[in-house]
């Protein structure tokens, strides 16, 4: 048998294919720097749904199929899904994939979940146990904001290190054969706890834990930073890839190749986001609209994608509990001619 893990990261014999992608953001994410990029723009914040928690499911199963579509591959032919959202007990992911017939495996990374259900479905495809995978994950502003944080009429001040939930779903279809980028290896996380409780500080929360992910993938694959066109984190934001950056120059290396989807889909100052975006939808919409296409387009041949996650809930953080953070790395690369 043929051990394929070296320390905490997986390395893939076979690596699947990302056949399709498909991203759909809300309007404040499509006023964005990457608004162009994305698949569809939605400026009803309801998505024709009479709730927001429905909102956020009619988006997740709009990008499914979106994504489907794009792969020729009908949704009930997916060998799995894998799919999370912020909302308690997924609720959001569950109710869109009810109804879809293909099996389905809920998980919870908070907003890591993107780059963990990836991971797991190429291993699933690389170990023979299915030839596609969808990963698919979302957010949506008022959802989140109602169950975390206060209702939206309350109007409650943003702290300068508060981030913008993203409103959007990004969905990944893998397969073992096929033309387009590929993931080659999966850094699976430890979870990291700073003893930050501030609920408002999301990226000081998550920081530490994509340091240690990153360092593990460099030390197990004997890679440098600069094997790669691009690190990128997701939606640590403006505070905590400054502290990301600043852990690696301790350490001697500056990431000069290295940036975070939170900082990549609002313009901070004009759109009034404060240290920049997070939620679920972050780095998804972020990967499957933007990152993925540039690597078909050929700007981009190699992507080290990690994904960070806090792995709180409300009640943990109304007593007082500090926020473990998370992250999850996967590696894409385009096959050399």
């Amino acid at each position: 048998m043929i051990y394929k893990r070296c320390g905490q990261t997986v390395l893939i014999q076979t690596p699947p294919v990302v056949r399709a992608s498909a991203a759909i953001a809300g309007k404040k994410e499509g006023d964005g720097p990457l608004g162009s990029r994305f698949d569809q723009i939605e400026p009803d914040a309801y998505f024709a749904q009479k709730t927001w928690e429905q909102a956020e499911s009619a988006m997740l199963l709009r990008c499914l199929s979106l994504a489907c579509q794009k792969a020729d591959t009908p949704v009930e032919a997916l060998g799995f899904i894998l799919s999370g959202d912020l909302q308690n007990q997924c609720a959001g992911a569950a109710y869109a994939m009810r109804d879809t017939g293909a099996p389905y495996l809920g998980l919870y990374g908070a907003c890591s979940t993107m780059a963990e259900s990836i991971a797991l479905g190429a291993l699933m495809i690389d170990g023979g146990y299915s030839k596609t995978c969808a990963a698919i994950t979302g957010s949506h502003f008022c959802t989140a904001e109602r169950q975390y944080r206060f209702p939206l009429g309350y109007g409650g001040v943003r702290t300068p290190t508060a981030q913008w939930t993203v409103t959007g779903a990004g969905c990944v279809i893998l397969s073992e054969h096929g033309d387009g980028p590929r993931v080659t290896s999966a850094t699976l996380g430890r979870i990291v706890d700073q003893g930050v409780k501030d609920m408002t500080n999301m990226g000081a929360a998550m920081a530490a834990a994509a340091y240690d992910t990153l360092k593990a993938h460099f030390r197990d694959t004997g890679r440098s930073p600069q094997y790669y066109d691009l690190i990128v984190t997701g939606d640590l934001g403006e505070i905590g890839h400054g502290i990301v950056s600043e852990l690696f120059e301790r350490d001697g290396i500056t990431l000069s190749n290295y940036d975070d989807c939170g900082r990549m889909i609002f313009d901070r100052e004009s759109q009034d986001v404060h240290a920049g975006g997070s939620g679920c939808g972050c780095s998804a919409v972020v990967l499957a609209g933007h990152l993925l296409r540039a690597m078909r387009e050929g700007s981009i041949r190699r992507m080290l994608f990690a994904a960070t996650g806090a792995l709180m809930s409300p009640t943990t953080s109304m007593q007082k509990e500090s926020i473990p953070g998370i992250c999850h790395a996967v590696s894409f690369e385009v096959k050399e001619a």
